[in-house]
C-alpha cells in the first residue's frame, strides 16, 4: 500500500499542476466538483445505482458515495466535503482514513444541504464540474461557469496521458477481470448458459452487476453477431458452437474492458478464425507506437480482415487493397478497432487534437470509429478488432456488385457462431507498448 500511497502522491501533484494551468487559462479562482446526487425511479421510492461523476473520482478513489464535493484551487490541498449523514435505514460510509487521505483534507458533511454554509463564501469565479447544474445554481455559481466547456475539454485532453498511479490502479482491475474471464470460460465449457456464465463471472472478480463498468456481454452461437447483446439467456442452447464474453473489472474507480472467443469444438472452421483473428491482433499490437494516428492502426486492420476474407476462402478473385478500397470488409467489422480507456470506458478525449477541443472526427467510411488521436506515451486504448456475420449489414454485399466474388454459402456456414471478437487493453510508452491483459497470461 506504501507504494500506491507514493504514486498517489505524484498523481495529486500532476493534478494540481493541471489545475494551475486551466484556472489560469480561463481566468478562475477554484473548481468545484461535485460527486454527483442519487436519481429516483419515476414515480417510485427508489433511486437508480449511484454512478460517479468521472472528473471527482479522477482526484479521489471514492466511487460510491453521491453528495461530496471538492474545492481544488490548484495551490492548496484538495478539500474534500464527504458526506457521511445519521441513517440507519442505509449504509453509511465512515471518513476514509487509506492512502489517499494525506494528500487531501478530508470534512465531514453529515447533511447534505450544509454544503452552502461549509463552501467558501467567494464564488463569483469558481466554475462547477458535476451532473447538477440545478445545485450549482442554488450555490450561487454563475451559469456561465457550470461545466464551462473550455475548461471540460482541457480537463478531459490531460485525462488521456495517464499517472503511474492511473496505470497502477489499470492492472489492478486487468487482474480482477482476468479472473472473471477464466471463471466464465470454464463456465461455458462446463455447459452453462448465458445467465450463469454472467454470475460466474461477477463471483469471480467479487463485482455485483451494478458494478461492473458496463454490462457485461456474455454472448453464446448467434448473439456473438449482436454488438452489445446483453440479454443473458437463462437456458443454455440445445448445441453450443461459440462464446463471445465482453465483460470488464473495475479498481479504484479504473476500468478493464477484455473480450474473447471460444469455438465449442476444436476442429471447425470457426475454430481456426478465432486462431487467426488473434494472430491478426497481437500482430497489430506489435505494431504500435507513439507518434502514429490511431486512425492509420484501423485501417491496417481493415487490411487485415481482408486477409482474413481471402485465407478462409470465404471471397475469391479479389485483392486485399480492392476489399479495404470499396468498404466490403466494413461489414464484416462494424465497429472502431478500440477506444481510450481510464476513468470510463469509453474514456473521454479520443477526438480532440490538442487541449482547446480541436476536433478532429472519424473518417466518414468509419464512422463508429472512436479515436483519431495521435499516440502518445501514457495512452491506455483498447484494440478489439471483429468480424460477425450480421444479415443486415451483409444485405448490401449480396446485392452488390461483387456479390459473385462471395462465397454466401461458406459466410452462411457460420452464421451459427455469430462472430469473434478479441479486445486487449494496452499502454503506449515512449518505445514500447504494453499489453496489460497479455501479461497476465489471458490467452
Amino acid at each position: 500500500m506504501d507504494s500506491l500511497k507514493t504514486l498517489y502522491h505524484a498523481h495529486i501533484n500532476t493534478l494540481q499542476q493541471r489545475a494551475q494551468q486551466v484556472l489560469a487559462r480561463f481566468k478562475l479562482d477554484a473548481m468545484l466538483i461535485h460527486s454527483g446526487e442519487l436519481l429516483t425511479v419515476f414515480l417510485d421510492d427508489h433511486d437508480y445505482p449511484f454512478k460517479v461523476n468521472p472528473q471527482f473520482k479522477a482526484w479521489v478513489p471514492v466511487t460510491q458515495v453521491p453528495n461530496c464535493w471538492l474545492w481544488i484551487d490548484g495551490v492548496n490541498k484538495p478539500k474534500l466535503w464527504f458526506y457521511s449523514p445519521v441513517d440507519y435505514w442505509h449504509n453509511v460510509e465512515p471518513l476514509p482514513n487509506s492512502f489517499w487521505t494525506h494528500d487531501v483534507e478530508v470534512i465531514g458533511l453529515k447533511n447534505a444541504d450544509e454544503i452552502a454554509q461549509l463552501l467558501p463564501a467567494q464564488r463569483d469565479n469558481v466554475a462547477y464540474i458535476g451532473p447538477v447544474p440545478s445545485r450549482a445554481t442554488q450555490l450561487g455559481i454563475n451559469s456561465d461557469r457550470v461545466n464551462p466547456k473550455g475548461v471540460i475539454d482541457f480537463l478531459h485532453y490531460h485525462r488521456s496521458i495517464k499517472t503511474d498511479y492511473e496505470l497502477a490502479c489499470m492492472r489492478e482491475a486487468q487482474k480482477l477481470a482476468v479472473a472473471g474471464h477464466r471463471a466464465a470460460k470454464e463456465a461455458f465449457f462446463s455447459g452453462m448458459s448465458e445467465f450463469d456464465i454472467n454470475i460466474a463471472y461477477l463471483t469471480a472478480t467479487g463485482h455485483r452487476d451494478t458494478d461492473v463498468p458496463y454490462g457485461n456481454i456474455i454472448a453464446l452461437n448467434e448473439h456473438a453477431a449482436v454488438l452489445h447483446y446483453t440479454k443473458l439467456d437463462h437456458q443454455p442452447p440445445a448445441k453450443r458452437h461459440s462464446f463471445l464474453i465482453d465483460a470488464g473489472a473495475e479498481y479504484l474507480g479504473y476500468a478493464a474492458d477484455l473480450t474473447r472467443s471460444y469455438a465449442a469444438q476444436s476442429k471447425s472452421r470457426y475454430a481456426e478464425m478465432v486462431e487467426a483473428m488473434n494472430k491478426e491482433e497481437l500482430a497489430l499490437i506489435a505494431t504500435l507506437k507513439a507518434g502514429v494516428r490511431y486512425t492509420d492502426y484501423h485501417l491496417q486492420m481493415h487490411q487485415r480482415i481482408a486477409r482474413l476474407l481471402l485465407k478462409f476462402d470465404l471471397v475469391k478473385g479479389l485483392t486485399e487493397e480492392t476489399l479495404v478500397a470499396e468498404d466490403l470488409t466494413g461489414p464484416f467489422m462494424p465497429h472502431g478497432l478500440g477506444h481510450p480507456l481510464g476513468l470510463q470506458v469509453h474514456d473521454v478525449a479520443g477526438f480532440m487534437q490538442d487541449d482547446n477541443g480541436t476536433h478532429l472526427a472519424a473518417p466518414a467510411q468509419y464512422p463508429y470509429l472512436r479515436c483519431t488521436r495521435m499516440l502518445e506515451p501514457g495512452m491506455v486504448l483498447t484494440i478489439e478488432p471483429g468480424f460477425y456475420i450480421i444479415d443486415s449489414l451483409l444485405a448490401s454485399l449480396r446485392g452488390g456488385k461483387y456479390s459473385q466474388y462471395f462465397d454466401w454459402q461458406a459466410i452462411d456456414a457460420l452464421k451459427p457462431y455469430g462472430g469473434v471478437r478479441i479486445e486487449d487493453n494496452v499502454v503506449i510508452h515512449a518505445n514500447r507498448v504494453e499489453n496489460m491483459t497479455r501479461d497476465l497470461h489471458l490467452a
